[in-house]
């Protein structure tokens, strides 16, 4: 990440003022890497009665068969208590499930013990979810993210793309652009460890640092057109993979990723080395995340797929292209550096720092309507 020549960057918190601690599941079997087996979960559970539901259900201090919630924003998943629940289960959502894993979730409000409405009633296509990872560059994503324990930074306030989440009077003290897209591919070339934000007088230095930002943006949610590597680069199955793949293991020097027999390659090291944590590849986290057998028997996330499913052989191989093609971006990232930052000391002198504290909570929204527990509507 850049280096800056004095300690007085303002911080990402006073930047971005409203953060949202990362939902609690409470329970795993809501989420997984394929949606049809988590259909077959809630049919099982619905199908139970009695002491059976409840035990399937796994049972916490903030949600039982008997706990009333509202409805998720923007979801179908219905109100009635658990104990009663029928019917189909509600369709299963992409979340962010870990670093560069993209999984699914049943948005039932009554299956989360904190799902953080206030994220939901603000996710659609303009919105972008800056979360906060210790240890590792912040990701940037359009998915309701999962992962913990960091900080979840929406870009926006509102849904529809409305009212920046940034300290108000920021981008017209920076002078550099009016856009929060082009402040947030900054933060992600620039942000450092300690998650404050250097920034730059210099136009040309970040337009250059947004370029990168822009780009890391595109591969970290890939709207569009699909990344690629250059042809002779770009990764194959050139052995098939097994119906159900218990090993992972790769050969540098063949830059091939071996899941058992099978084999996909060319593999550059740097999508294998790239680390979602220290000590914690992403290729053999998303790996395990699909073939570990460790749940009980007896339990709903123990129905899981019969075998390896072809949707995830896609998955990995544009997984692998994503972190190599990130690697490289951020490898260039680190390059850049910022000898004359704007200070926090000239922005509290500005007024546009610390930011009010109204811009810390989140915005009201007076014209949506949700159901309540049990068929009730609530207008927020």
């Amino acid at each position: 990440m850049p280096s800056v020549t004095h300690d007085d960057a303002p911080p990402l918190a006073d930047l971005m003022p409203w953060s949202v601690a990362p939902p609690r599941l409470g329970r795993g079997w809501p989420t997984g890497p394929d949606p049809a087996s988590l259909k077959a979960r809630w049919d099982t559970l619905v199908k139970a009665e009695g002491p059976d539901r409840e035990a399937l259900f796994e049972p916490t201090r903030s949600r039982t068969l008997h706990t009333a919630v509202g409805q998720l924003p923007g979801r179908s998943g219905g109100t009635e208590k658990l104990i009663r629940a029928a019917g189909p289960c509600p369709e299963p959502v992409r979340v962010l499930a870990a670093a560069f894993d993209e999984q699914w979730l049943i948005p039932d409000h009554r299956l989360i013990d904190a799902a953080r409405p206030e994220l939901w009633r603000v996710a659609d296509e303009r919105q972008v979810f800056v979360v906060e990872t210790p240890d590792s560059p912040p990701l940037a994503t359009r998915l309701i993210p999962l992962l913990r324990p960091g900080r979840i930074r929406p870009l926006y306030r509102r849904p529809g793309g409305a009212e920046p989440n940034l300290a108000p009077g920021l981008l017209a003290h920076l002078g550099h652009s009016p856009d929060p897209v082009d402040f947030l591919a900054w933060t992600l070339t620039a942000i450092r460890p300690d998650l404050t934000v250097p920034l730059p007088r210099d136009p040309e230095l970040w337009a250059r640092g947004v370029e990168l930002g822009h780009r890391a943006l595109w591969l970290l949610h890939r709207d569009g057109d699909r990344p690629k590597l250059p042809g002779g680069r770009r990764p194959y199955v050139r052995a098939p993979l097994p119906a159900r793949p218990l090993t992972l293991h790769y050969d540098r020097d063949e830059e091939a990723l071996h899941l058992d027999e099978g084999r996909v390659s060319p593999v550059p090291p740097e999508a294998w080395d790239f680390e979602a944590a220290p000590g914690v590849r992403v290729l053999e986290h998303w790996f395990t995340a699909r073939t570990a057998e460790d749940a009980e028997r007896g339990t709903l996330a123990a129905i899981r797929p019969p075998g390896w499913q072809q949707s995830w052989t896609s998955e990995l191989l544009e997984l692998i292209t994503v972190l190599t093609l990130l690697a490289d971006v951020r490898a260039q990232q680190r390059e850049l550096t910022v000898p004359d930052g704007i200070t926090a000391k000239e922005l509290r002198t500005a007024g546009i720092l610390p930011p009010p504290e109204s811009t810390r909570r989140p915005a009201t929204v007076l014209d949506h309507h949700e159901e309540g527990p049990e068929g009730q509507f609530a207008l927020i």
